[in-house]
């Protein structure tokens, strides 16, 4: 059997950007609003900020307005409330994002809950999660969806076209990414099964997958032999390992180089989902940006 086919997520976020840069030109051009992210970020964590700006950086590259909120370490809930508030009432402002994980001393669900729904490109809003929980097949995405699911969801859908009737095995439940996954192939009409640590024979329902996504964070967890001939394989893990040289390189939740052999289609680490992550939140700050004009959303 031939090696599976690569899914180039650095390539499809590449082309992603393209299309989000020309929506953002195209809007303002017929008079609309100049979309605008806000980014918050607590504390002098380095790779948080290095992160946080080069969300920033890209959103002006895109042609939207960039609002970079940096927030001492010891901000307290109400100073943090009070930003947000003022966030959410700036007509200036399409979208929030508030970087995770926050310092202890803050309510993660009270913050998030404080983000206008609407402003909300992370997709965590209860009031969102409800909305994809909810929805029907078919229907359209016109609300923030959690941005590494609808990465997964675009990815797939570019891979292999239609999903309807597929079988479908998520390895993770997590409220960030194996959750969201499952609406969003339910949505597309496949059968969803969704794993977790307490499953019974996992790798024997592995193998009943033509779609597996694997969102577990433990480095190569599945094998090539969990993996059924000819499956889509889409490995959401990021892992840091040492190598011999005394650095260090990144791989998967999935034996890549096992899983190459069996799969018919496979995401590398790096270079697969990572890089739709940020690309579909610029996509759901001008879908917001979009929705608040009242003109229709773009399909995702």
């Amino acid at each position: 059997m031939a090696d599976a086919k690569l899914i180039d997520g650095k390539a499809f976020a590449g082309g992603l950007r393209e299309r989000v840069g020309a929506g953002v030109a195209d809007l303002v051009a017929k008079g609309g609003p100049k979309p605008g992210l806000a980014t918050v970020l607590i504390g002098d964590d380095p790779a948080s900020q290095v992160y946080v700006r080069s969300k920033g950086r890209l959103a002006v590259e895109l042609g939207m307005a960039s609002f970079d909120h940096q927030l001492p370490g010891d901000t307290t809930q109400a100073e943090l409330l009070e930003l947000i508030g003022r966030l959410n009432a700036d007509p200036a402002v399409n979208g929030i994002l508030v970087q995770l994980p926050l310092p202890k001393h803050l309510d993660t669900p009270q913050v998030l809950v404080a983000i206008d729904p609407a402003k909300d490109v992370d997709g965590f809003h209860p009031v969102n999660v409800g909305r994809l929980g909810s929805i029907a097949p078919g229907a359209p995405l016109d609300f923030p969806v959690p941005c590494t699911p609808l990465g997964v969801s675009m990815l797939l859908q570019d891979a292999l076209g239609s999903l309807s009737g597929l079988n479908a095995v998520i390895v993770g439940r997590s409220n960030l990414v194996g959750r969201p996954v499952a609406q969003l192939l339910l949505r597309a009409d496949c059968t969803v099964t969704i794993t977790h640590s307490r499953t019974r024979d996992l790798p024997a329902v592995c193998r009943q997958a033509d779609i597996l996504v694997v969102a577990i964070g433990r480095t190569e967890f599945v094998k090539g032999d969990w993996i059924k001939p000819g499956a889509a394989v889409i490995d959401v893990g990021i892992n840091r390992i040492p190598t011999t040289e005394g650095k260090s390189r990144l791989v998967g939740d999935v034996a890549f180089a096992e899983a190459l052999k069996v799969a018919g289609h496979i995401t590398p680490v790096p270079g697969g989902v990572g890089p739709m992550t940020v690309a579909c939140l610029m996509f759901n700050t001008l879908q917001a940006a979009r929705h608040k004009a009242g003109l229709a959303m773009v399909a995702a």
